[in-house]
């Protein structure tokens, strides 16, 4: 439930703005025929900063209602108020999601030892297992790898999601921490390079669009294949990029109604829809992939 290619699931939006209930359960249909591992619902791509706390919980129970027992659900949880954390974590307690994934606070870049202080308290209010993610890009808050060894040692916090994209990282983590705390890639371009190095899969963006790709990716991997991966990997590679020429969701949920995965590209502001310069982009990157237009699931 926790290797492999998981997705980092994108919200769909109709015209309005609203949640597509639609367009959601054909992604998870999608996803469920692909082989994805599990599904994060409400992460960074997930746009759960413009969502409503309300939305951010509801949009999580939706998925788990259309997966239907199909394939596990880990649930966005993050916060920059411990409060918040605590609140959303407590909420889906008891509700079928196999775990949380809680982005480091982002905006007040607490110290190290707020860190430290802010997941022990979200992981002492629940038995739900805990995945720290850490995107210092996105947050402007870097936790280091000595304060991750202090946090493997709270029994439900059971691994990292590391999107620093330094892989150097990777092997500063294991040194630290237990074997069996899990290290699980949050950057597509080094996933590769991340399992070969020890990660056990990739919580993946490209995953949206190329899912059954990213899935043999990391089975290749876990089979030591790195030959055939990285064949792979290489066709993958400018879509890996192109993905993140304009800001994450915004190529991704183009690139899906591109492909026929949802009906609207929707975003809230302040994202805005992909520029032309970025369409032409990602139709280059889908051709390179080999992706085409997806059949109903």
């Amino acid at each position: 439930m926790f290797t492999g290619s998981i997705v980092a699931l994108i919200t769909p939006m109709n015209y309005q703005g609203n949640v597509c209930r639609k367009s959601l359960k054909k992604l998870i249909d999608y996803h469920v025929y692909s082989g994805t591992s599990a599904i994060v619902s409400v992460g960074t791509t997930g746009e759960s900063a413009t969502l409503s706390h309300s939305e951010h919980s509801d949009v999580i129970l939706m998925t788990l209602d259309l997966a239907d027992g199909r394939i596990p659900i880990i649930a966005g949880t993050g916060a920059n108020a411990t409060a918040e954390g605590v609140l959303l974590t407590k909420r889906l307690t008891n509700t079928g999601v196999i775990g949380c994934l809680t982005v480091t606070p982002y905006y007040n870049r607490p110290t190290q030892e707020g860190l430290y202080q802010h997941f022990k308290i979200i992981a002492e209010s629940t038995d739900l297992p805990q995945i720290i993610y850490n995107v210092p890009s996105r947050t402007g808050c870097d936790i280091l790898p000595k304060t991750i060894a202090r946090l493997s040692k709270i029994k439900n916090i059971i691994g990292i999601k590391e999107a620093t994209g330094d892989l150097s990282r990777i092997s500063q983590i294991r040194d630290l921490v237990n074997k069996d705390f899990i290290l699980i890639s949050g950057d597509d371009i080094t996933a590769l390079d991340s399992m070969q190095l020890g990660s056990t899969g990739i919580i993946s963006v490209t995953a949206n669009i190329a899912a059954r790709e990213m899935v043999t990716l990391c089975i290749l991997a876990q089979q030591g294949k790195f030959f055939e991966a990285r064949r792979l990997n290489q066709r993958l590679m400018l879509l890996h990029q192109t993905l993140f020429c304009e800001t994450n969701p915004i190529p991704v949920k183009w690139a899906a109604k591109y492909l026929g995965l949802i009906i609207e590209d929707t975003l809230r502001l302040p994202m805005t829809p992909l520029t032309k310069k970025g369409q032409n982009k990602m139709i280059q990157a889908i051709i390179k992939a080999g992706l085409y237009v997806k059949k109903e699931y």
